[in-house]
């Protein structure tokens, strides 16, 4: 009987697992491309207006998805800021556990608009 078992590891290539006969045999698969859900671009553009504004840059800062809150200066209070004009913004509810894992723009818009998919369901 053969059994057979896949992992993914980040940033590595995946494995397969099979079991033939007693012994371990490993191969390796392509890469999977990653899946994600972006957010739609009216987002992550008011996510970086709000963002500016929480953080006072310029008008014409460079921000985009892939921006980094502490790549544009935010230390924790300035990130629990943004998490608080987000909530205004977009009438929704960020946990506190969820919070935490917003590290950029990309990851504040998502979240956005998940939250508001649950909210409307």
């Amino acid at each position: 009987m053969s059994e057979q078992a896949t992992t993914s590891i980040p940033s590595l290539k995946s494995l397969s697992f099979s079991n033939r006969g007693g012994r371990l045999t490993s191969q390796h698969l392509p890469l999977r491309s990653r899946v994600s859900c972006a957010a739609k671009p009216e987002t992550v553009e008011k996510v970086c207006a709000i963002v500016k504004k929480q953080l006072a840059l310029p008008e014409d800062s460079a921000i985009t998805g892939e921006s980094k809150f502490a790549a544009l200066g935010a230390d924790s209070l300035d990130t629990v800021e943004i998490v608080m004009g987000l909530e205004e913004e977009f009438g929704i509810n960020v946990e506190e556990e969820s919070a935490q894992s917003i590290a950029t723009v990309q990851d504040a818009a998502d979240l956005i608009e998940k939250l508001i998919e649950n909210k409307d369901a």
